[in-house]
């Protein structure tokens, strides 16, 4: 039996300019734009990476929407080092990672789906689509808020829900229900100051 070569699929190149004091706007993809972030569990895990991440890689989060199929974020970095790959591969490995492990443990069917053969004889589970996704530098504040406006009403564009506020796996209470306890799957928003 003849072992073919598999064929790699695109992988779009993006390239980040770390400029410091611009917020960016970031959008990254689940394998094959499939709709694995419907799952509480997945998204809750998600949460809690992406609070690890932006402490650690000096960030803060200034908003974001978990769509089923992809994420949007929009983030600014508060340390001079601070870089959007560093970051993203602080979010996407070590959550990949722990949705393989959940998913074996719940004998998920998205397992077989998600691992892939690399080359003959090499397999990997594949959450997140390959690539730096989608990322936009934003130096003014009215783009800003432009951008955190469009990022909540994503699942209504999308026809999720009625309005920002009924999609849970957002940042909208943060700027309109501020009163509101932030629910504890979710990760912490620290906004914007103008």
């Amino acid at each position: 039996m003849l072992d073919m070569p598999v064929e790699r699929p695109h992988r779009k190149l993006v390239r980040h300019y770390d400029e410091p004091g611009q917020a960016h706007e970031l959008t990254f993809s689940c394998y094959q734009r499939l709709p694995l972030l419907t799952d509480h569990r997945r998204c809750a895990v998600l949460s809690a990476q992406i609070d690890r991440a932006v402490g650690k890689q000096g960030f803060e989060l200034v908003a974001f929407v978990y769509m089923p199929e992809h994420v949007h974020l929009i983030v600014f970095p508060v340390e001079s080092d601070a870089t959007v790959s560093s970051l993203l591969f602080a979010i996407k490995r070590p959550s990949s990672y722990r949705f393989k492990r959940m998913m074996l443990e719940r004998n998920d069917h998205w397992v077989d789906r998600l691992t892939i053969r690399e080359r003959p004889g090499r397999t990997t589970f594949r959450f997140w689509q390959e690539g730096g996704g989608y990322d936009r530098n934003i130096t003014n504040v009215s783009t800003l808020k432009t951008a955190i406006d469009y990022v909540h009403h994503n699942p209504v564009r999308r026809g999720l829900c009625d309005s920002p506020e009924d999609w849970h796996w957002s940042s909208w209470s943060y700027y309109w229900a501020p009163e509101k306890p932030r629910s504890l799957d979710l990760p912490a928003v620290h906004g914007f100051v103008e």
